[in-house]
């Protein structure tokens, strides 16, 4: 689960850059759109054990629409990206069990690896200011 920790650290620091929807070149477009997949399909398999009530990786979803404020069509991309994820992790496991758990820290650890890309070309767009603390 380590990989999701970095994850959640890593979308805190993309969402603490400020959005720039509008300005995106279409790779960091589809980065989104990727990351946005990634996200649905670790819900889906984090779900598998924990619930269908639980929303922890729909609420981090959520977040991050609001915070990057996109223009209906790219935000209209982005859900149905990660509810393309879901599906893909509802079909990736039938049971919680050691093969869900595989399936989700793979999902994570796309997803992390996807975060820290974005979160590096913000940091050149964007420097980060002393005293500056991600959003959580």
């Amino acid at each position: 689960m380590a990989a999701m920790r970095c994850l959640t650290a890593l979308l805190a620091l993309l969402i603490a850059a400020p959005a720039a929807a509008q300005e995106r070149a279409p790779a960091e477009r589809q980065t989104l759109g990727e990351l946005a997949y990634a996200i649905g399909e670790t819900h889906a398999l984090r779900q598998l054990c924990m619930g269908p009530t639980d929303q922890y990786w729909r609420d981090r979803m959520l977040r991050l629409t609001q915070v990057e404020d996109a223009d209906p069509a790219f935000e209209a991309v982005m859900r149905e990206r990660f509810n393309t994820g879901y599906a893909a992790g509802q079909g990736a496991a039938v049971e919680c069990g050691p093969a869900s758990h595989r399936a989700e820290a793979a999902a994570a650890a796309r997803g992390q690896a996807l975060a820290a890309k974005l979160s590096t070309i913000m940091r050149k767009i964007d420097p980060p200011v002393a005293g500056d603390e991600p959003v959580q």
